[in-house]
């Protein structure tokens, strides 16, 4: 008898070479994906900030605005005393329900850092205050 030996996948080479066609597909369109969700993760803060015209500044009473105050060590100061942001939240909400229509405005030092800042806004706008400013002063 003779003996037939058969070629195992006849015709059928190894394959060396790796199609990266789907992988640049996929690439393609998690870029698109990205592109196109990444301006909808922005976080921003709504406040509504006063204007700098002359009918502004006569629309609030001094005696009415509430200062904030914060020092370059981020230290905040609400009135004349010292509190941490959960207190300011706490105490702007008790300001509110007293006034619907408090003027806070923010006082700090130029060397505070923005994540303090950004720690009052935060607290100002989850009490509810929506009349809402930061003091400057021109420069000279």
């Amino acid at each position: 008898m003779r003996k037939v030996r058969a070629r195992a996948h006849a015709g059928h080479g190894t394959l060396t070479d790796i199609n990266v066609t789907p992988l640049l597909d996929l690439a393609f369109v998690l870029l698109i994906i990205f592109i196109i969700t990444t301006p909808l993760i922005e976080k921003s803060v709504e406040i509504s900030i006063p204007t700098s015209d002359s009918r502004a500044a006569q629309s609030i009473d001094p005696r009415e605005i509430n200062y904030i105050e914060m020092d370059k060590a981020g230290r905040i100061v609400f009135g004349k005393e010292r509190v941490d942001p959960a207190q300011l939240t706490q105490k702007l909400r008790v300001l509110r329900e007293r006034n619907a229509e408090a003027t806070v405005l923010l006082r700090g030092d130029k060397t505070a850092s923005l994540q303090d800042v950004t720690q009052v806004i935060d607290a100002v706008q989850n009490a509810g205050i929506t009349r809402f400013g930061i003091v400057t002063t021109p420069e000279k």
